[in-house]
């Protein structure tokens, strides 16, 4: 039972990501060309909300909803595997017009090519847990 209120914030995010249009292939592409505010403001807000609970998380010593105490944390800031995941994320969302985050909200959508961005999403996930012992981290 306690599940479904992972299940409903997990629908509620989705439902937020396709009404504001972070999802939308369109905002993504005007992203990176440099032709629209939208996706940079949306991602600053994020970057801002993340900051914020961040910090009340850590300020009130929050609990899970099975009681247990949420940690966050400090990691050392290793630039260089950083920028490597950022540029394989970034390359995969160029590529793919979306980020993982609305793959399945998508799917929900009708949009049926997201099927192909959650096979090779799948894919990456294995490779990565396939080499994950000789990686760096």
């Amino acid at each position: 039972m306690s599940l479904l209120a992972y299940l409903l914030a997990g629908t509620f995010f989705g439902i937020i990501l396709v009404k504001s249009e972070a999802a939308s292939w369109y905002r993504i592409q005007e992203m990176f060309r440099f032709q629209s505010f939208h996706m940079y403001g949306l991602i600053g807000s994020s970057v801002l909300t993340g900051m914020l609970t961040t910090w009340l998380l850590r300020r009130f010593q929050a609990h899970s909803l099975d009681g247990q105490t949420i940690k966050v944390q400090s990691k050392d800031p290793g630039l260089p595997r950083y920028v490597l995941g950022g540029l394989t994320f970034g390359v995969g969302w160029g590529l793919a017009g979306v980020c993982p985050g609305p793959i399945f909200a998508l799917l929900g959508s009708g949009i049926w090519a997201m099927l192909i961005v959650l096979l090779f999403a799948l894919i990456g996930t294995w490779l990565y847990g396939a080499v994950r012992d000789r990686l760096p981290h």
